[in-house]
Protein backbone atom coordinates (compact mmCIF):
# COMPACT_ATOMS: atom_id res chain seq x y z
CA UNK A 1 0.00 0.00 0.00
CA UNK A 2 1.84 3.31 -1.17
CA UNK A 3 -0.53 6.65 -0.54
CA UNK A 4 -3.26 7.34 -1.73
CA UNK A 5 -5.18 10.45 -2.88
CA UNK A 6 -8.44 10.41 -1.99
CA UNK A 7 -9.53 14.15 -3.07
CA UNK A 8 -8.58 16.13 -0.14
CA UNK A 9 -7.08 13.44 2.18
CA UNK A 10 -4.48 10.61 1.33
CA UNK A 11 -3.63 7.11 2.99
CA UNK A 12 -0.39 5.63 3.33
CA UNK A 13 1.24 3.11 5.98
CA UNK A 14 1.82 3.93 9.09
CA UNK A 15 4.99 3.69 10.18
CA UNK A 16 7.69 4.24 13.34
CA UNK A 17 7.93 8.01 12.13
CA UNK A 18 3.90 8.36 12.49
CA UNK A 19 4.00 7.26 16.20
CA UNK A 20 4.41 10.41 18.13
CA UNK A 21 1.58 11.89 16.17
CA UNK A 22 -0.84 8.64 16.05
CA UNK A 23 -0.16 8.57 19.65
CA UNK A 24 -0.58 12.04 20.46
CA UNK A 25 -4.78 11.81 18.56
CA UNK A 26 -4.73 8.43 20.85
CA UNK A 27 -4.60 10.52 23.84
CA UNK A 28 -6.86 13.39 22.66
CA UNK A 29 -9.86 10.99 21.95
CA UNK A 30 -10.04 8.32 24.27
CA UNK A 31 -9.91 7.83 28.24
CA UNK A 32 -7.93 5.00 28.15
CA UNK A 33 -5.91 5.55 24.82
CA UNK A 34 -3.07 2.89 23.86
CA UNK A 35 0.03 3.80 24.37
CA UNK A 36 3.03 4.73 21.36
CA UNK A 37 4.99 1.13 22.67
CA UNK A 38 1.68 -0.64 21.64
CA UNK A 39 1.34 1.17 18.09
CA UNK A 40 5.06 0.67 17.81
CA UNK A 41 4.92 -3.47 19.17
CA UNK A 42 2.11 -3.37 16.86
CA UNK A 43 3.60 -2.77 13.69
CA UNK A 44 6.85 -4.70 14.68
CA UNK A 45 4.97 -8.05 14.88
CA UNK A 46 3.58 -7.57 11.49
CA UNK A 47 0.33 -5.96 11.76
CA UNK A 48 -1.25 -3.50 8.94
CA UNK A 49 -1.14 0.41 10.42
CA UNK A 50 -3.21 2.80 8.38
CA UNK A 51 -2.54 6.92 8.52
CA UNK A 52 -5.32 9.18 6.70
CA UNK A 53 -4.10 12.79 6.47
CA UNK A 54 -5.00 15.75 4.82
CA UNK A 55 -2.98 17.11 1.67
CA UNK A 56 -1.73 19.46 4.18
CA UNK A 57 -0.16 16.65 6.30
CA UNK A 58 -1.98 16.66 8.87
CA UNK A 59 -2.84 13.05 10.50
CA UNK A 60 -6.59 12.40 10.44
CA UNK A 61 -7.24 9.15 11.95
CA UNK A 62 -5.73 6.17 11.61
CA UNK A 63 -6.27 2.05 12.17
CA UNK A 64 -4.55 -1.31 12.94
CA UNK A 65 -5.23 -4.56 11.54
CA UNK A 66 -4.12 -7.89 13.08
CA UNK A 67 -4.59 -10.95 10.46
CA UNK A 68 -6.09 -13.92 12.54
CA UNK A 69 -5.52 -17.35 11.36
CA UNK A 70 -9.19 -16.73 8.41
CA UNK A 71 -10.43 -13.15 9.25
CA UNK A 72 -8.76 -9.91 9.93
CA UNK A 73 -9.43 -8.11 13.72
CA UNK A 74 -9.59 -4.15 13.64
CA UNK A 75 -8.09 -3.87 16.52
CA UNK A 76 -8.00 0.30 16.38
CA UNK A 77 -9.77 2.72 14.20
CA UNK A 78 -9.12 6.70 15.52
CA UNK A 79 -10.38 9.49 13.63
CA UNK A 80 -9.25 12.84 15.61
CA UNK A 81 -12.29 14.82 17.47
CA UNK A 82 -12.10 17.43 14.97
CA UNK A 83 -12.32 15.72 11.34
CA UNK A 84 -15.02 13.38 12.88
CA UNK A 85 -18.79 12.97 11.30
CA UNK A 86 -16.89 14.18 7.59
CA UNK A 87 -16.50 10.35 6.27
CA UNK A 88 -12.57 10.06 7.65
CA UNK A 89 -14.19 6.67 9.56
CA UNK A 90 -15.81 5.23 6.43
CA UNK A 91 -12.97 5.65 4.58
CA UNK A 92 -10.66 4.11 7.00
CA UNK A 93 -13.30 1.11 7.21
CA UNK A 94 -12.96 1.04 2.78
CA UNK A 95 -9.07 0.92 3.69
CA UNK A 96 -9.30 -2.20 6.55
CA UNK A 97 -11.63 -4.12 4.05
CA UNK A 98 -9.73 -3.13 1.50
CA UNK A 99 -6.09 -4.82 2.70
CA UNK A 100 -8.44 -7.67 4.60
CA UNK A 101 -9.47 -8.99 0.77
CA UNK A 102 -5.71 -8.66 -0.52
CA UNK A 103 -4.97 -10.69 2.39
CA UNK A 104 -7.66 -13.35 0.99
CA UNK A 105 -8.95 -13.35 4.71
CA UNK A 106 -12.76 -14.36 5.18
CA UNK A 107 -13.99 -10.65 7.22
CA UNK A 108 -13.14 -8.74 9.66
CA UNK A 109 -13.80 -8.61 13.36
CA UNK A 110 -14.31 -5.33 15.68
CA UNK A 111 -14.91 -4.99 19.30
CA UNK A 112 -16.83 -1.58 20.28
CA UNK A 113 -17.83 -0.39 23.64
CA UNK A 114 -21.80 -0.06 23.98
CA UNK A 115 -21.56 3.49 24.98
CA UNK A 116 -19.56 4.40 21.93
CA UNK A 117 -22.96 5.19 20.01
CA UNK A 118 -21.74 6.83 17.02
CA UNK A 119 -19.00 4.40 15.94
CA UNK A 120 -21.19 1.55 16.50
CA UNK A 121 -23.65 3.86 14.05
CA UNK A 122 -21.11 3.53 11.87
CA UNK A 123 -20.60 0.00 11.83
CA UNK A 124 -23.96 -1.00 11.42
CA UNK A 125 -24.17 1.35 8.48
CA UNK A 126 -21.01 -0.04 6.72
CA UNK A 127 -22.52 -3.70 7.09
CA UNK A 128 -20.96 -5.12 10.35
CA UNK A 129 -23.50 -7.36 12.67
CA UNK A 130 -23.26 -7.75 16.26
CA UNK A 131 -22.17 -11.48 16.96
CA UNK A 132 -21.49 -11.14 20.12
CA UNK A 133 -20.29 -9.74 24.08
CA UNK A 134 -17.28 -9.99 25.96
CA UNK A 135 -18.12 -9.06 29.49
CA UNK A 136 -15.78 -7.11 31.71
CA UNK A 137 -13.46 -5.92 28.32
CA UNK A 138 -12.56 -2.34 28.80
CA UNK A 139 -11.46 -0.57 31.54
CA UNK A 140 -13.99 2.10 33.00
CA UNK A 141 -14.16 5.26 35.08
CA UNK A 142 -17.22 4.96 36.74
CA UNK A 143 -17.22 1.01 36.68
CA UNK A 144 -14.96 -1.38 37.01
CA UNK A 145 -15.09 -2.60 33.59
CA UNK A 146 -17.56 -1.84 30.62
CA UNK A 147 -18.51 -5.19 27.95
CA UNK A 148 -17.60 -4.70 24.09
CA UNK A 149 -19.58 -5.75 21.85
CA UNK A 150 -18.48 -7.95 19.27
CA UNK A 151 -18.70 -7.20 15.54
CA UNK A 152 -18.25 -8.78 11.99
CA UNK A 153 -18.06 -7.78 8.66
CA UNK A 154 -18.52 -10.79 6.16
CA UNK A 155 -17.66 -10.29 2.58
CA UNK A 156 -21.14 -12.23 2.09
CA UNK A 157 -23.19 -9.77 3.50
CA UNK A 158 -21.80 -6.06 2.62
CA UNK A 159 -23.92 -3.37 3.44
CA UNK A 160 -24.51 -0.23 0.83
CA UNK A 161 -21.70 1.52 2.14
CA UNK A 162 -19.50 -0.99 2.33
CA UNK A 163 -16.46 -1.77 0.36
CA UNK A 164 -18.59 -3.81 -2.43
Amino acid sequence: MSGVLLADRYMSPMTEGDLDEVAAIEKIAYEFPWSRGNFGDSLRNGYFGVCLRHVTGTLIGYCVLMPVVDEMHLLNLCVTPAAQGAGAGLALLREAVRITRAEKLEGLLLEVRPSNHRAIRLYERFGFASIGRRKNYYPARHRSREDAIVMRFSFASEGADGAA
